[in-house]
């Protein structure tokens, strides 16, 4: 259903949840995502895939879905020959594909246009290094066609997600201002830094004063980090957090595989909650059975 209330007032009530990753629930369901435009390959050959996925995490409980525009935009649909307009219609079709998964339950399920990193366009890993060599105003300049195509298509908020620096941080939320959309600010950390290597605490500071961002936190990171980053976060915004780890897997680029443990606790979203955090979830390798586990610790009595 659509919701009755702005994505702002439900986190003034208590916290929601969000979906996990979206690329491994596609891959679950037998999609190949070995291309360049990973998940946003499927906008256009298929879309009704991402619907499935976006289904199984709304069956799972989530209340927030994050679309599939991650790595879709303008400049990487260009390479594959889409033009302008075509480009457009399939960021707004990331939207659309979402809002009609969240109208399959009774629930409010609230949908973020997602607006991820330049370096996901350059499908090199280099968004989690940030410090491209563009200027603030460079990246805004990227960032705001795809914005303003996603805004068109009257998601809730914009999920500004795994963010790995302050410039592109700052270049985000400039990109951002025109269109008047709540907004979420996510980065991706190691430790209680950014990827590039800044302090945590002054690049959440960045949205202190900021009225148009209703929440700021991590994601795609270790579920250790998450600790005190949603601490931090806290403190320097006064904000709600939003909060989405990875699985704690990691992917071994020689092998094309992921290894080591699974450090995802649902069992965690007690205590992020209790530091702060409204909006909780998973990133990368986090699938629905997980966003089931954390939505029944959110919801179910206290320990």
């Amino acid at each position: 259903m659509k919701p009755v209330r702005s994505l702002a007032a439900a986190l003034a009530e208590g916290p929601l949840v969000l979906d996990g990753g979206l690329s491994n629930q596609l891959e679950a369901q037998g999609c190949d995502l070995s291309d360049a435009l990973w998940s946003a390959r499927l906008l256009a050959d298929g879309p009704e895939q991402i619907e499935a996925a976006h289904t199984a995490y709304v069956r799972a409980g989530a209340q927030v879905l994050i679309t599939s525009s991650y790595q879709a935009t303008f400049e990487g649909f260009a390479r594959r020959g889409v033009g302008h307009a075509e480009a457009a219609a399939l960021l707004a079709r990331s939207v659309d594909l979402a809002r009609a998964a969240a109208e399959r339950t009774d629930r409010e399920v609230w949908v973020a246009a997602s607006a991820g990193p330049y370096g996901a366009m350059l499908a090199d890993g280099s968004e989690y290094r940030g410090r491209y060599g563009l200027t603030v105003r460079e990246l805004e300049a990227f960032h705001r066609r795809r914005i303003e195509a996603l805004a068109a298509a009257c998601p809730d908020a914009l999920a500004l997600e795994t963010v790995p620096d302050t410039d592109e941080a700052q270049a985000l939320l400039r990109a951002a201002h025109a269109v008047g959309l709540p907004v979420w600010l996510s980065y991706t950390i190691a430790g209680t830094r950014t990827r590039a290597g800044q302090d945590l605490s002054a690049a959440f500071a960045l949205s202190a004063d900021n009225p148009q961002v209703i929440a700021v936190g991590v994601n795609c990171c270790e579920p250790g980090d998450a600790d005190r980053a949603v601490e931090l976060a806290a403190r320097e915004t006064g904000k709600p957090v939003v909060v989405y780890p990875n699985s704690g897997e990691r992917w071994d680029a020689t092998a094309r595989t992921w290894r080591g443990a699974v450090t995802f606790d649902p069992a965690r979203a007690r205590e992020w909650q209790a530091a702060g955090a409204r909006l909780i979830g998973g990133c990368c390798r986090v699938g629905p059975d997980r966003i089931a586990a954390l939505a029944t610790a959110l919801t179910g009595p206290e320990p």
